[in-house]
């Protein structure tokens, strides 16, 4: 089986600069190349597209997603994703899309910190996409991977809940 990931930066991917004091959205993969190392069933196309905390998103780098989506070969995509605004992403492209999986994913936590949440979501993404599912947008997140507006990030609690 063939995933192509779609890496858009996000607390998932970002690590400490101990230089600006600060937690930065790199340009690379180390993230998810940790993860994808021990996948030994699943051939991966991963491409780096944004590289944005997903607050900073515009709509070019929304277009810029529904491009990649739409040029993609696969029909099961996994897309890294900001928790903050995937909402709109996913919402932006859900009447411009047919054929495909896709299963949008994340962190509240950087992998660089905490490796297991976004381990987690990532491993269920696949999980998923392994399985008999029907053409559309998905979310995975603590556990649960659902319709993407089926998923609602609870900022009190700080996690996803099902609506």
């Amino acid at each position: 089986m063939k995933i192509t990931v779609l890496n858009t930066g996000g607390t998932f991917n970002k690590r400490y600069n101990p230089i600006k004091g600060q937690l930065e959205v790199p340009t690379d993969n180390i993230a998810l190349d940790k993860i994808v190392k021990s996948c030994h069933n699943v051939e991966f196309d991963i491409k780096n597209i944004v590289s944005k905390d997903s607050l900073e998103f515009t709509q070019e780098d929304r277009e810029t997603i529904l491009e990649n989506i739409l040029n993609s070969k696969n029909d099961k995509i996994i897309i890294i994703h900001g928790t903050d605004t995937v909402d709109l992403t996913s919402k932006f492209i859900e009447d411009k899309i047919a054929g495909k999986k896709i299963v949008f994913t994340g962190a509240m936590v950087p992998m660089s910190i905490d490796e297991v949440e976004a381990t987690m979501n990532f491993s269920q993404a696949i999980g998923f996409l392994n399985a008999p599912i029907e053409d559309g947008i998905y979310l995975s997140m603590h556990g649960v991977v659902v319709p993407a507006s089926k998923l609602v990030k609870n900022r009190e609690l700080g996690q996803f809940l099902i609506s």
